[in-house]
């Protein structure tokens, strides 16, 4: 915006013209977002969506095993990302009995107002409703809400925000929990800046000389490239939506209730600082969260190449919340935890 405005102000041009085009510089860097709409009817299901209270349509892939579920998966996606982060492992899933249901959420994938923030208790609003059409679906399956990255945190708001959860459980992968308290005061302070003076600037790829890996599965990563759902370029003011709604999901783990919880995180993780983490799972002491910690994990876990000792932990804790987990993950979460220093959070 200032670059545009020192553009207006240089060049020879007459006045009107002048001040058009800089009204038009200011129209373009004016914060915008996607709020729901007032409800007309009842949440619902139409063929290969679910249809929000306000008339959202909220595109959505399903996999199903033959014959009836003994469980049922609300899977959702992270930030710009879609219903398709679930096609490599929802076949995992139905074959070993699960049902597993992945929607676009609001604002991202194929639904209207793509790319405009919706507000995190928006979010949380449209996974509870989706649960309890799917609870009326599958009435006697066990029902588990599964969030990955931006995901995990709108399950983390939904579990804490007060009300009751129509789920069994959660299962918390990679959970965005990098909040402001989790960032040093520059990175707080540019956003601040940008969203505030320039919301409709966009971003496409990280700073130079930073280089973030979601995943050693290149093919998926590349895929996740060329995706069209996926979104490349993010406005400012929905960075900070998404940072908004990271506040909320780090204030949660002090906030948790009786639901029980897996939460899963990797090693390798590039996009949630381990301190990050180490701060939420210390706060979710004593709560009926379980832990497990992969070497060698990315972010993306579920793409991993490495995914199917994750798909079975997960499994396993479907069958059984209080079982055993195949990997052994958990130890490997206690000695991690125990090994990591107890730092500040920011990075």
């Amino acid at each position: 915006m200032i670059a545009m405005a020192g553009m207006v102000t240089t060049f020879p041009i007459p006045t009107r013209r002048a001040a058009l085009l800089a009204a038009a510089a200011l129209a373009g860097c004016a914060p915008r977002a996607a709020p729901p709409g007032p409800p007309v009817q009842a949440p619902g299901e139409v063929a290969d969506a679910f249809v929000m209270a306000d008339g959202m349509r909220l595109p959505c892939r399903s996999w199903r095993p033959v014959g009836e579920p003994w469980a049922v998966v609300l899977a959702l996606h992270g930030f710009n990302d879609s219903r398709d982060a679930w096609e490599i492992p929802a076949p995992d899933f139905a074959a070993a009995g699960v049902a597993l249901y992945a929607p676009d959420q609001r604002g991202f994938g194929a639904t209207a107002a793509r790319g405009l923030w919706p507000g995190a208790d928006a979010l949380a609003d449209d996974a509870a409703a989706m649960a309890g059409l799917l609870r009326r679906r599958h009435p006697g399956a066990r029902l588990v809400l599964m969030g990955e990255s931006m995901g995990g945190a709108v399950l983390m708001r939904l579990a804490t925000r007060g009300g009751s959860v129509p789920g069994d459980g959660m299962v918390l992968l990679a959970p965005a929990v990098w909040g402001r308290a989790a960032m040093n005061i520059f990175m707080q302070g540019g956003l601040w800046l940008v969203a505030t003076f320039a919301p409709g600037l966009t971003v496409s790829r990280p700073p130079p000389g930073v280089r973030i890996v979601a995943s050693d599965n290149v093919e998926a990563l590349r895929a996740l490239g060329r995706n069209p759902l996926t979104i490349k370029a993010t406005r400012f003011d929905t960075l900070r939506g998404l940072v908004d709604m990271m506040d909320l999901a780090l204030a949660a783990a002090r906030q948790w209730g009786a639901l029980p919880a897996l939460f899963l995180y990797g090693a390798k993780d590039m996009v949630i600082p381990p301190a990050a983490t180490r701060a939420t799972w210390l706060a979710l002491a004593g709560k009926r969260v379980r832990r497990s910690f992969y070497p060698n994990g990315y972010h993306l876990l579920l793409r991993d190449l490495g995914r199917a000792a994750v798909i079975g932990d997960i499994l396993a804790w479907l069958r059984d919340p209080s079982g055993a987990l195949p990997s052994g993950g958990e130890a490997a979460a206690a000695a991690w935890l125990a090994a990591t220093p107890p730092v500040s959070a920011a990075r």
